[in-house]
């Protein structure tokens, strides 16, 4: 199974095993990382499952679309790697993804 590293705001790290086809978000709600509060369920309709994908994976994952990019808008604190860890799918590729996750999603 791909690797995905969480990194909390803090400075902490945790480092979970994702299936592939899941995405970032189930694997921090079912491995219990608090930072990603997943409201919504995956629904990409509160954006309170908002990361940062490392600068080194940018270009690794795919773009957001337009109805996410419109949400994290509502993101707090939104900024360059921004993302909705409920549209990022977890694939073979994304082994070894890096996300930072904000200090909070209100």
């Amino acid at each position: 199974m791909p690797l995905v590293k969480y990194i909390q705001h803090d400075g902490s790290e945790r480092q979970i095993e994702v299936e592939v086809g899941q995405t970032v978000m189930q694997g921090a709600v079912d491995n219990m990382i608090d930072a990603i509060a997943a409201e919504c369920g995956g629904a990409c309709s509160c954006a309170t499952c908002h990361c940062y994908v490392d600068e080194s994976w940018r270009s690794k994952v795919p773009p957001a679309n337009d109805i996410e990019t419109e949400m994290l808008e509502c993101a707090v604190e939104p900024a360059a790697g921004s993302r909705l860890s409920c549209q990022i799918t977890v694939t073979d590729e994304l082994d070894g993804l890096v996300v930072h996750l904000p200090e909070s999603q209100y």
